[in-house]
Parts: structure tokens; C-alpha cells; sequence
């Protein structure tokens, strides 16, 4: 490789570096990092100012990048918050698929779309990763009503990815034969986990550990690493997405390492900075580098996806929030379909694959993405001025209590 290829990844790397800079200079301008990095990479790709394309450093960076991302949403997922939730939580992510395979459907008959259920599949999706910040900042995400929307959305990026690999794996084998291979990778996800915790109570194994976490070794991080391989290549060689093997490797790494105790306290925090800090944003930059700017302006009817796309993903994600309507405010639930609408990350992997599977034109692509830049941008400031609009915020419990007392009453 020349230094034309490390001259590009360094100009990623700047473009990386002056988004969140950029954001942090400017407080007052309450916008996600990933959005600016995005355009950042649409200006210095090769449709604008055409001082980055993408050669094989950058195209290696942004599939680590988007390997750590799926393996860092794995691990963000609050598994014990399913708890006496996982009912409605289900029915409310199965009529948000129920809409966007309709609305897929429209879309297909409209001539808008080649793949229904592609479509249908990355309109059900939800971006757990922009959520859980917008409802820190709210002081919601303690809250069980927080918690309730983070546990909805988080089914909404879990869902979407086995449908995805399970659908749309590149691979000629029928569904029967997929379902049964979903299973063995989960058999073998679970023994992994069993034997992984089985070496970390060994009293040698775990002292071991404990001496070399925080060296030059930093065992954690590169067992980590070894296992977000392994379950790649694993997924990959049963047949399946990548981005499975890389969302199970953060959801072992979760439920083996859940972070409470006090023996490596360091070691979430060291994981995302390794792919937040090195990975992930290159991944971002990348999609606006390869973003087909020319075909989205191609014609009236391309910029016209983009709103379609924008109030499919208010629908498909936004009304399944009514069956919170029991447990929270007005405002609340308004908040909370907005948070669900806000999707990114997967309608960039799942129109990837499209695009690579040639169900789903470039155009289409740039269209769902640029969709996904302006839910990013309008829903959680939305819901950000909602909830802080909420007079006196109630716990969920409390007002589900009161529905319970007074039926008929009004939430």
C-alpha cells in the first residue's frame, strides 16, 4: 500500500476527528456526532471535493468499524430490563415490523423499491445508540419509564439483525435450512458464553486475568476482539451476516461481564474507547465518502424517497408506541415514538447489503440514509423538548398505579 492509500485514511481520520471537536466548540448545537461525520464524508468523498476514496486502508478501517459498532450495540443492550416487559415489548416490535412490511409493500408496488422485505426489515429497526444518550441527557433513562423505551428499542436493533441475516444473508440456502443454522450459532453463542464464564471463575484463570488487564497485555480488550472474530467468521461460514456474529460477540461480552464488580471497573470504558475512538467514526465517514450523492439528485423522483422514507419510519417505528399509552404521559409516549423512529446505523448496513445483493439500487441507498441523517436530526430534538416540556414527570409505576385505580381515567 502507497501513502496515497494512509493519505486518505488520514484525511478520515481528520474528517473523524473535527466532527465531535467541531460539535463540543459549539455546545448550543445539539446534534449527533455520527450525523456530521457523515457529511464530512460526503464533502471530502469523491462527489464534492473528491480528496478521499475508497481504497483498501479505509475500506478495512470501516469494516472494523462497523464490526465493533454491532459488537459495542450488543453490549449496550440492558438484557435484565426485558424482565415482565417481554410481552409487550414483542407486540409492540411485531406491529412495528407488521407496518413496514406493508409500507415495503406500498413502496414495491409503487415501483419505489425492488425488495419489500428488505425495506420493511431497515424501517423496523431503531438506533439504540442515539436513544440512550437523548434520554441521559432528558434525566429519563433511570427512570422506568426510560427504561421501558431503551428496552423497546433495543429489541428493535436485535430483531432487525436476525431477520436481516436470516432473510438476507447472500446465501442460496432455504429458510428452513438458515432457521436451523440461527439455531446452532445460538447453541454454540451460548456454550461459548458458559465456557467463558467458567474460566473466569477459575481462581488461577481470573487472577491471570486480573494481573495482565491493565498492562501493556490488556487481556480483556483482546479477548474481546478474539471473540468479535471468531463470531464473525463463525456467522460467515455458517451462512449467515456478519453483523450477527459481531451483535452476539457484544451480547456475550455483556452478559459475561454485566460490570458490576469492582475487579475491572476500567474495562467497558477501554472497549468503547478502542471503537469509538479508533473504528466506528471511520465507518461513518466511510458511508458518506461511498454515499451516491449524484444519484439521489438524479431526479425528482429519488429526492422524493427521502420524505416518503422519513414518515414511513415515523409510522412503522412511531405507533407501536401507543402500547406504552398505559404506562406513561401524553408527552411521554410522543417521546417515545419519536425516539423509536430514530434510525441510522442500520439503514446504512441494511442498504449496504442491499446494494450488494443488487436488491436495492444506490439511489434507493442514499435515499433511506439521507431519511435516516433527518430522523437523527429532527426526532430527538423533538423529544428532547417534550420531555423537558413535562411538568411534573411521573415514574412509570406511579402512573401505571393510578390508570390501575381509576380505570377509564385518562393517563
Amino acid at each position: 500500500m502507497g501513502a496515497i492509500g494512509f493519505g486518505g485514511l488520514a484525511i478520515v481520520a481528520a474528517a473523524a476527528l473535527a466532527a465531535p471537536l467541531a460539535l463540543g466548540l459549539f455546545p448550543r448545537i445539539r446534534l449527533p456526532a455520527i450525523v456530521l461525520e457523515i457529511v464530512l464524508g460526503i464533502v471530502i468523498g469523491p462527489q464534492v471535493l473528491g480528496w478521499v476514496s475508497m481504497d483498501t486502508p479505509i475500506q478495512v478501517m470501516s469494516l472494523l468499524g462497523l464490526a465493533f459498532l454491532l459488537l459495542l450495540g450488543g453490549l449496550e443492550v440492558e438484557y435484565e430490563r426485558f424482565r415482565g416487559r417481554l410481552l409487550r415489548l414483542t407486540l409492540g416490535y411485531a406491529i412495528s415490523f407488521g407496518l413496514a412490511l406493508l409500507i415495503g409493500l406500498g413502496l414495491y408496488a409503487s415501483g419505489l423499491v425492488k425488495s419489500p422485505l428488505l425495506v420493511g426489515i431497515a424501517l423496523s429497526a431503531t438506533s439504540v445508540g442515539i436513544v440512550i444518550p437523548v434520554l441521559k441527557d432528558a434525566g429519563q433513562v433511570g427512570t422506568s419509564f426510560g427504561q421501558l423505551v431503551v428496552a423497546g428499542a433495543s429489541i428493535a436493533e436485535m430483531a432487525p439483525i436476525v431477520l436481516l441475516s436470516l432473510f438476507f444473508s447472500g446465501e442460496a440456502s432455504g429458510i428452513g435450512v438458515k432457521l436451523l443454522l440461527l439455531g446452532l450459532f445460538g447453541l454454540v453463542a451460548i456454550a461459548v458464553g458458559v465456557a467463558v464464564i467458567g474460566a473466569e471463575r477459575s481462581i488461577r484463570i481470573s487472577a491471570a486475568l486480573l494481573r495482565l488487564q491493565d498492562t501493556t497485555a490488556e487481556i480483556r480488550i483482546r479477548g474481546s476482539f478474539l471473540l468479535l472474530a471468531l463470531f464473525v467468521v463463525l456467522a460467515k461460514r455458517l451462512g449467515l451476516e456478519a453483523i450477527l456474529g459481531a451483535f452476539l460477540a457484544g451480547a456475550i461480552v455483556k452478559l459475561v461481564d454485566p460490570d458490576q464488580t469492582m475487579t475491572h471497573p476500567q474495562f467497558r470504558q477501554k472497549l468503547e474507547a478502542v471503537g469509538y475512538g479508533v473504528f466506528v467514526p471511520v465507518f461513518f465517514v466511510a458511508t458518506g465518502v461511498r454515499f451516491d450523492l449524484d444519484a439521489l439528485f438524479a431526479n425528482a423522483t429519488n429526492l422524493a424517497r427521502v420524505p416518503i422514507f422519513l414518515a414511513a419510519l415515523l409510522v412503522a417505528r412511531g405507533l407501536p408506541a401507543l402500547v406504552y399509552k398505559s404506562l406513561a404521559t401524553r408527552r411521554q409516549t410522543l417521546a417515545a415514538a419519536l425516539l423509536q423512529a430514530t434510525s441510522l446505523s442500520f439503514l446504512v448496513v441494511a442498504g449496504q447489503i442491499g446494494v450488494h445483493l443488487d436488491l436495492l439500487r444506490p439511489a434507493v441507498h442514499a435515499a433511506l440514509v439521507a431519511a435516516g441523517l433527518l430522523s437523527v436530526l429532527l426526532f430527538p430534538l423533538t423529544a428532547l423538548t417534550l420531555l423537558g416540556a413535562e411538568e411534573e414527570p411521573r415514574d412509570v409505576l406511579e402512573v401505571g398505579a393510578a390508570v390501575t385505580g381509576r380505570r377509564g381515567a385518562p393517563s
